[in-house]
């Protein structure tokens, strides 16, 4: 499971905006802090400086893909959305590490309106 969670800082506690999924209770969880305004304000260079997600002007259309890679994030997330596992992902792209997954799928959902373009682009052609 990947999501973005807003949170505020009180007496040094984190209180997110929602409450967390019962099926995370007793589950490690990696938490990456990230000021909001840094992210509105600056997402692009963000995201692709610790995501391992960078876009290149005249490769796959400038689409975001996994560093190194042709494989753009859109169609890793259109396979999700087709119920696609992560594992049988890894199958289909043997050079993917399950790094490079967790890296998409946070990009994914802080570019949402970006990744729902390009598939439906996609589609369309």
């Amino acid at each position: 499971m990947y999501k973005i969670l807003q949170a505020t800082c009180q007496n040094g506690n984190l209180i997110f905006s929602e409450q967390l999924s019962p099926e995370l209770e007793g589950k490690k969880l990696k938490v990456i802090l990230v000021e909001a305004d840094a992210i509105q304000d600056n997402k692009e260079s963000l995201v692709s400086s610790w995501s391992g997600i960078e876009k290149t002007p005249g490769v796959c259309g400038g689409d975001a893909c996994i560093v190194g890679t042709r494989i753009p994030v859109w169609v890793l997330v259109n396979y999700r959305n087709l119920q696609v596992s992560d594992a049988e992902l890894l199958k289909c792209y043997p050079s993917l590490r399950i790094s490079d997954l967790e890296n998409a799928w946070i990009y994914a959902e802080a570019n949402t309106e970006e990744i729902k373009r390009a598939i439906q682009e996609n589609e369309e052609a």
